[in-house]
C-alpha cells in the first residue's frame, strides 16, 4: 500500500504539537462573564438550576469582580435584581438602582482596567416579566419603550458603564440608545447590541436567576427572533449597524454556529456570542451525572463559538476556564 507524502495525523501526536497548529485557542481575555446582583440580599444565594452561579450582594460582586480580573477575565456584564418592580421598570433608570451602585462601586475598584457593561432590559424590573410597556391588549409597546430605554442607557452611563447592552430586541433601540447617548455628552460609549437574540427554550435557568415570571405564562416570541430564521438575523444585526451598533451579537451560541459564522462572512464588526444559561445548566446536569467530562467539554463548547466566529463569548463559564488555565 503506498501512503500519501503528507499525513495529516502526524502534527496530532503529541499534545505540544497540538499546540503549536491549533488554528483555535480561547483565552480568558475573549470572555465576558455575566453576573447577577441583587438589592436585598447581605449574603451570595445559590441558583439551583445554574450551579456555581450566585445572585451577588454589593460586597460579594466586588469580591468576584477582583477575582475575575486577576484571572484575567475582560469583562463583566451586570443584571440587577430590584428589590421592588413595577410596569414600567422604573428601578432601572434609578439612579441609586442595584445595577448603577453596582457600576460605581466596580468603577472605583478597577478604573479601566476591567471592562464594565450593562445589560441593558428591564423584564427584571417590571411586575410582568416583560421587555418594555405591555398595552391593555397584552402586547408590548415598541416605540414607548424605546424611550424607557433611553432613560436606563444614561443612568447606565452616569453611573460608569464602560458598554450598555440592549437585549429587549425592540426595533430601533440601538439608534435610539445612540441618539440619547450622544445629546447628553457620552458619544464615547459602546453599544454591545443583542442584534440576534432568539426567542429560545434555553432562557429558563436566567430567568430563574433574576426572579422574572413572564404574566400570564406569556413569552416573547412576538418580539424576539424565531429560532427558524437565519436569513433575518442578517437584516436585524444590519439595521442594528446603521443604527450605531459598535458590538454585534448573536444568542444563544450553540444552536445558532451557522448564524455566528455567517456573521462573521458579512460584518467587520466586533462579534459577540452569548453562551446562554440552558447551554451551562444542561452541560453542567450531564457532568454531575458522570455523562460527559464536563472540564473538557467546556473547553470544547467555547472553542467551538470561537471557531464558528465570535470575538467574545459570554459565558458562566468564563471563572471555572481561567482558573482551568491556571
Amino acid at each position: 500500500m503506498t501512503f500519501p507524502a503528507r499525513r495529516l495525523r502526524r502534527l496530532r501526536r503529541t499534545p505540544a504539537l497540538r499546540r503549536l497548529v491549533a488554528e483555535t485557542t480561547v483565552t480568558p481575555s475573549d470572555l465576558i462573564a455575566p453576573l447577577f446582583v441583587r438589592e436585598d440580599v447581605a449574603e451570595p444565594q445559590p441558583i439551583v438550576s445554574l450551579p456555581g452561579i450566585m445572585q451577588h450582594s454589593q460586597e460579594s460582586l466586588r469580591k468576584e469582580v477582583n477575582e475575575l480580573a486577576n484571572l484575567g477575565i475582560s469583562g463583566v456584564i451586570l443584571f440587577g435584581l430590584p428589590a421592588r418592580k413595577d410596569p414600567l421598570g422604573s428601578e432601572a433608570w434609578n439612579p441609586d438602582g442595584v445595577v448603577q451602585v453596582a457600576l460605581r462601586n466596580l468603577r472605583d475598584d478597577h478604573g479601566s482596567e476591567m471592562a464594565i457593561i450593562a445589560d441593558l432590559c428591564v423584564d427584571e424590573y417590571t411586575d410582568h416579566g416583560h421587555c418594555g410597556v405591555v398595552t391593555d391588549n397584552g402586547d408590548v409597546d415598541n416605540d414607548a419603550t424605546l424611550e424607557l430605554y433611553q432613560r436606563v442607557a444614561l443612568a447606565q452611563a452616569e453611573a460608569g458603564a464602560d458598554m450598555v447592552g440592549p437585549s429587549g430586541m425592540m426595533d430601533g433601540q440601538v439608534g435610539a440608545i445612540r441618539q440619547a447617548l450622544d445629546v447628553n455628552g457620552h458619544e464615547d460609549l459602546p453599544i454591545m447590541a443583542y442584534s440576534a437574540k432568539y426567542a429560545s427554550a434555553e432562557y429558563g435557568p436566567f430567568r430563574d436567576a433574576v426572579d422574572v415570571t413572564i404574566a400570564g405564562g406569556g413569552d416573547r416570541k412576538g418580539y424576539q427572533q424565531d429560532p427558524a430564521n437565519a436569513r433575518e438575523a442578517m437584516a436585524e444585526i444590519e439595521l442594528d449597524i446603521a443604527e450605531g451598533a459598535d458590538i454585534i451579537m448573536v444568542k444563544p451560541a450553540l444552536a445558532y454556529l451557522d448564524v455566528i459564522a455567517a456573521a462573521r462572512a458579512r460584518f467587520d464588526l466586533p462579534l459577540a456570542a452569548y453562551h446562554v444559561s440552558g447551554e451551562y445548566a444542561m452541560l453542567k446536569a450531564a457532568a454531575a451525572n458522570g455523562w460527559i467530562d464536563g472540564a473538557a467539554t467546556a473547553v470544547e463548547h467555547l472553542t467551538a463559538i470561537k471557531r464558528a466566529g465570535a470575538d467574545l463569548t459570554l459565558t458562566y463559564l468564563a471563572r471555572e476556564f481561567a482558573e482551568t488555565l491556571q
